[in-house]
């Protein structure tokens, strides 16, 4: 049967890397992958897991303003994460907003600089 095997990489679009490397790197603890090739616009590659997060410097052709307050109920990426509360302090510190998760799960959204979605879910053990 032909299938899917796992997630290659995501990607996404900001308006300017260097701004959306802070939050990528010092919020979510991505690693820089330097081998992104020269593409012919500006931009950066993360290690995800054991994929990539790909960061385009492109116009966006989707609205940033008048996302929902609740990313949750927008396109969002979700990911694992082990300490859920470590996550927490950090946005705090950042002075970046989300919500928790509605479902009960131990989860939270939030958003990067260019309004981009994300669901950080704790995975004990």
């Amino acid at each position: 049967m032909t299938k899917i095997n796992r997630l290659h990489h995501v990607s996404l679009v900001v308006a300017d890397t260097q701004r959306a490397l802070a939050f990528y790197q010092d919020i979510l603890g991505l690693t820089l992958d330097r081998s992104r090739p020269d593409l012919g616009f500006p931009g950066a590659w993360l290690t995800l897991g054991d994929g990539q997060l790909h960061l385009l410097e492109l116009p966006n052709p989707d609205p940033v303003e008048g996302r929902p307050a609740h990313a949750g109920r927008d396109r969002h990426t979700a990911v694992l994460v082990a300490d859920l509360a470590g996550f927490v302090a950090r946005l705090e510190r950042a002075g970046i907003g989300y919500t928790m998760s509605r479902s009960g799960r131990r989860a939270l959204f939030c958003r990067d600089p260019d309004g981009n979605a994300w669901e950080l879910v704790e995975q004990s053990g």
